[in-house]
């Protein structure tokens, strides 16, 4: 009876598939970005006869300007804000020194003439910094699903023909790895402390053809065992 038993269990045990092949398959792609997520720092400053601008208007008309390049408010959010007026104790720490708050936007645009547009409007006296955060493609979910299939299917062409200098023939797929992604965001050391640098910027670059953003590349790597016939 226990022999019996013992026999049954390395009968189920029996590996189903004693012949296999592993490969990786790759699949890549460069996107042109379409998603570009800027930062402007805005901070109170003192004009000359009417005293400190406060951090009220500068955010109202920060935000007019904005709305008057045909930016909705659901593209425009909060990245931090710093009311150190109300803190009694800086008040007493600094009593010769006028206290600023500043606040930081984050506005999502999508081509750099937005940029531009964006630029030309902001107070050279509130921005204290202009930067990009980062890019990204509003069809990225899309693309990386297509690129995955590309990799898997890559993976089996590739299984196909070195099975076949063998002489032998792929089966099933017996396991698939979820591909890994490479991804290569859009950096750039892009911070301008006002309008002056992006206007010395654009006389440097005057008579030079328009150019857009450096693309994003994806690349996915899979691994894909095949059973062999």
């Amino acid at each position: 009876m226990m022999l019996f038993v013992f026999n049954s269990f390395s009968q189920s045990e029996k590996n189903p598939f004693p012949k296999t092949i592993t490969v990786t398959g790759s699949a890549e792609m460069e996107i042109v970005p379409d998603e570009i997520y800027v930062q402007v720092d805005l901070k109170e400053y003192d004009k000359k006869g009417q005293g400190k601008i406060s951090i009220d208007k500068i955010k109202q008309d920060f935000l007019n300007n904005v709305k008057a390049l045909g930016i909705p408010d659901s593209l425009i959010s909060i990245a931090a804000y710093d009311g150190y007026n109300g803190n009694p104790w800086l008040r007493k720490k600094n009593k010769k020194d006028e206290l600023y708050a500043s606040i930081s936007y984050q506005v999502k645009l999508k081509s750099s003439k937005q940029i531009d547009d964006l630029v030309d409007r902001l107070d050279d006296n509130a921005t204290q910094n202009f930067f990009i955060q980062r890019t990204s493609s509003s069809k990225m979910e899309e693309l990386r699903k297509k690129l995955k299939i590309e990799a898997v299917r890559a993976a089996k062409e590739k299984a196909a023909y070195l099975a076949e200098a063998i002489d032998e023939k792929i089966g099933v797929a017996v396991t698939i790895n979820e591909p890994m992604e490479y991804y290569t965001p859009y950096v750039q050391n892009f911070r301008l402390a006002n309008k002056a640098m992006v206007a010395e910027s654009a006389v440097a670059d005057a008579g030079a053809a328009p150019v857009d953003f450096k693309k994003i590349k994806l690349k996915y790597d899979v691994t894909v065992v095949f059973s062999l016939q």
